[in-house]
Order: structure tokens, then C-alpha cells, then sequence
């Protein structure tokens, strides 16, 4: 499969990879929570091939080789990552894919500023996570404390093999190792002493102080006009999320796939030929 090519977004502030002619129609992907571009490294190529696009993945801010933030990251905040990157690429609107956490945010995207969106092609993630209103003070309370907090320092590997290691071990939704590879391997820095360290901002792990609650996430879906297909993973994070259904019923026309794998499919090496197969035919349906 052809290589990505680097880029450099938003006067050096966001990083990403591109797969495809400079010249094609462009799709623009989002990954998720504590990923990067390289998210997508194994459906880009398919796609690109089938379809004839150009398919530009972006590091969110805090995340892969995109610059820090000085504060907290809240989720509609990406929103400007993905604007950010519409102008440099001289796109008015753009189709996007999402995973995860990116899913949420392009979804926030299309239901702000649905001339900006052209479709949704959603993997294992679907809205915003929320807080009813009555817990808003205690999530609160955990974001002023989280911030107050000194951070700790990045974690150290000896080399990527650990690094890997630890992703499958501790992250926040099961992954194996040769899934998670392309994910920490865009995500480690090399420190002098020859030990890796990695890149994303340790704040990405505080608690949101703020979060949308469950009628306001909803309205946000509802908003949403363009084609939107979402793709689940056998093994993913929606199946057993409380409200999945009647988030899937707000979006008006929404095509939805269960396929096998987990949260990672368009990743894991066994499952993304069939996540490729189904957008390309919903894509040239």
C-alpha cells in the first residue's frame, strides 16, 4: 500500500497524513480519544484505491505530532481543528470519517454548521459523551480539581515494543498489539538517553469540567441533515451504551452496519476489509 504523506495544517499547529492525489476529492478523518491520524493507516489506502479520493487524517490538538494546548480539551473545541483544516485545504465542505471521539466531534460539526459537512461516515461512536444536569456539579468538581493537579510527566519506554505493550494493557477499550502498533508508533518521540516517551499532552487524561447533557447531545443529533452511515463493531462500545438506540432513531435517514470486530475495527488487520467493503457501497450505493 502507498505511504502517507505528512502535513503540516493551520500555520504549523495541527499535523496529519494524507493518502491519494493532492487533486481528488477530499475526505477529512478524525480519530479518536488518545489516537492520532495514524488511526487510519490501514482503511485510508482501500479507500482511496476504490474510490478515487484523497482522504487527509488529522492529529487533534494534544494528540500525535499537533501542538499542546494551554488548558482543558473540551470537545467542541476540536470543531476548530477540523475548520482549521477545511480553510488550509481550500474546502468549503468536506465528507468526513470519524472514529471513536472524532465521531462526536464530527457530529457537532455537522449539526452547528451543516453547510460545512457534506456526509457522515461514523466507526463505533456516535454523539457526545454526557452528564445529566443534576450530576453537573460534581463533573465539575472533578475537572477543577483534575486541572489544580500537577501533571505527571509523559510515560518512558525502553523501546516501542513496551510502549505497545502498555497501550494493550492499559487502554481504555480492549486493543491487541499489532492493532494498537500504528497508534503508538506515531505517538512516541525519541528522548537522548535513547529511551521514547510519547508525544500526546498528558491533560487529554484529566476529566471534562463540562459536558453536554443527555437532552442537549440529543438535539445535536437531531439537527443533523446529511447522509450519515455508522459502522459498530461486534465487540465496539456502542452496543451496550445506554441511549445508543434512540441516538442512532435522532438522525434522520441514518444507515447503520454491525460488522465483527471491536472498537478498533477499521484497524485491526482482520477486520478492515469488510469496514472498507461497506463504505464503498454505501458511498457508491
Amino acid at each position: 500500500m502507498t505511504a502517507p504523506r505528512p502535513l503540516g495544517l493551520a500555520e504549523g499547529r495541527l499535523a496529519g497524513l494524507s493518502w491519494g492525489e493532492a487533486g481528488a476529492p477530499t475526505w477529512l478523518a478524525l480519530h479518536g480519544w488518545l489516537d492520532n491520524a495514524a488511526s487510519f493507516s490501514r482503511l485510508a489506502p482501500r479507500l482511496v484505491e476504490a474510490l478515487g479520493i484523497r482522504i487527509v487524517a488529522l492529529d487533534f490538538a494534544g494528540h500525535g505530532h499537533s501542538r499542546h494546548l494551554a488548558g482543558d480539551y473540551a470537545l467542541w473545541d476540536y470543531c476548530h481543528d477540523v475548520l482549521d483544516a477545511l480553510v488550509d485545504l481550500g474546502l468549503e465542505r468536506a465528507p468526513l470519517l470519524a472514529h471513536s471521539m472524532g465521531a462526536g466531534v464530527a457530529c457537532l460539526l455537522a449539526a452547528a454548521l451543516p453547510e460545512r459537512v457534506a456526509s457522515l461516515t461514523l466507526i463505533d461512536g456516535l454523539g457526545a459523551l454526557t452528564t445529566e444536569a443534576a450530576a453537573a456539579p460534581g463533573q465539575l468538581r472533578k475537572g477543577l480539581r483534575a486541572h489544580r493537579r500537577a501533571l505527571s510527566a509523559a510515560p518512558r519506554y525502553p523501546d516501542e515494543r513496551s510502549a505497545v505493550a502498555s497501550r494493550v494493557a492499559g487502554g481504555a477499550t480492549p486493543i491487541d498489539g499489532e492493532t494498537a502498533r500504528p497508534l503508538v508508533r506515531r505517538n512516541l518521540a525519541g528522548e537522548p538517553d535513547g529511551h521514547l516517551r510519547l508525544r500526546s499532552d498528558p491533560r487529554l487524561l484529566r476529566p471534562s469540567p463540562v459536558r453536554f447533557t443527555p437532552e442537549q447531545a440529543m438535539a445535536m443529533l437531531e439537527a443533523i441533515r446529511c447522509p450519515v452511515l455508522l459502522l459498530e463493531g461486534e465487540g465496539g462500545i456502542l452496543a451496550g451504551r445506554p441511549g445508543a438506540a434512540s441516538a442512532r432513531q435522532a438522525i434522520a435517514g441514518l444507515r447503520r452496519r454491525v460488522l465483527p470486530g471491536g472498537h478498533h475495527l477499521h484497524l485491526e488487520p482482520s477486520a478492515v476489509g469488510a469496514v472498507a467493503e461497506a463504505i464503498v457501497a454505501w458511498h457508491l450505493d
